[in-house]
C-alpha cells in the first residue's frame, strides 16, 4: 500500500529578506522556521531544505541498512547515520556524505561495507537524490 506524506511551506516576502515556516502536516510533529540566511549562511535557530533532506536521507539509509543486515541474518545492535548535504548558492546541492557507524555482531568489516553500499544504492531517498553525488563512509564498531 502506498503512503503519501505532506509538508507545507508558507513563505512571505522576497528570497533574501523573506521568511517562511515549514510544517510537517502528516505527522504533526512541528513547524520550523526557514530563511535564506539559514540556508546559505548560518542556521541561527532555523532550518533549511538541505537540513530536511539530510534528516530524510539519514533515517532512510539507516532503515535500509538495518533491513538488509537483518535479512542477511546479522541484525544490527545499533546504526547511527549522519547525512551532510552541501548547498552552494547559484549551483544547488553539490554533494551528500553519509557517515554510518554500526554495531553488528558476527559481521566482518568487509561484509558491513558491502551492506552499507547496497543500502546507499537502494534506499528510496538515495534513489530520489540520484542527481547529486553521494559519498559513503562506513565504520563497523566493535
Amino acid at each position: 500500500m502506498a503512503t503519501t506524506r505532506i509538508a507545507t511551506t508558507n513563505w512571505e516576502g522576497s528570497l533574501m529578506e523573506g521568511a517562511g515556516t515549514v510544517e510537517l502536516n502528516s505527522s504533526g510533529v512541528g513547524k520550523f522556521d526557514v530563511t535564506w540566511p539559514s540556508r546559505a549562511e548560518q542556521p541561527g535557530g532555523r532550518t533549511s531544505p538541505e537540513e530536511l533532506i539530510a534528516a530524510a536521507h539519514s533515517s532512510c539509509f539507516s532503515m535500509a541498512l538495518s533491513h538488509g543486515l537483518a535479512g542477511a541474518g546479522t541484525p544490527p545492535e545499533s546504526v547511527e547515520t549522519q547525512a551532510s548535504v552541501t548547498f552552494q548558492p547559484g549551483e544547488g546541492i553539490t554533494g551528500i556524505v553519509l557517515s554510518v557507524k554500526a554495531r553488528v555482531p558476527g559481521l566482518s568489516a568487509e561484509d558491513f561495507k558491502t551492506a552499507a553500499e547496497t543500502a546507499k544504492e537502494n534506499c528510496p531517498v538515495s534513489k530520489a537524490l540520484a542527481g547529486a553525488p553521494i559519498t559513503l563512509e562506513a565504520e563497523l564498531l566493535s
